[in-house]
């Protein structure tokens, strides 16, 4: 791997993008399909209702996350991926196998 500035810059892109603890988590659990809100809120444990809101705003801003609302009465909402997000499943993919050896080799589980 060559260390260059377009390198670093994309990395930091990449990593602005999808900062903070919950934005993979998020897209992780909509890699199943669509989803309503508190189908998502029970699946990423620990995460607020505030804070979710904040995030998929965030995420459907940076073109992952598409928001659909259904005309019924009270308004259904679903969230899924967009085509652009599927592009990071082998990342999430790496990402998840790194972290269950990395718990495995620091606690043993």
């Amino acid at each position: 791997m060559i260390c260059d500035p377009t390198g670093i810059r994309a990395i930091k892109d990449a990593m602005e993008t999808l900062n903070g603890s919950w934005k993979l988590p998020i897209l992780f659990s909509l890699s199943g399909g669509a989803k309503r809100f508190k189908e998502i809120a029970r699946e990423v444990e620990g995460i607020s209702d505030k804070m979710l809101s904040k995030e998929l705003k965030d995420l459907e801003a940076n073109h992952l996350v598409c928001r659909t609302v259904y005309d019924t009465f009270p308004p259904t909402v679903q969230y899924q991926v967009t085509a652009h997000a599927e592009t990071l499943y082998e990342v999430m993919k790496a990402l998840r196998d790194w972290g269950q050896n990395h718990r495995k080799k620091i606690i043993g589980k």
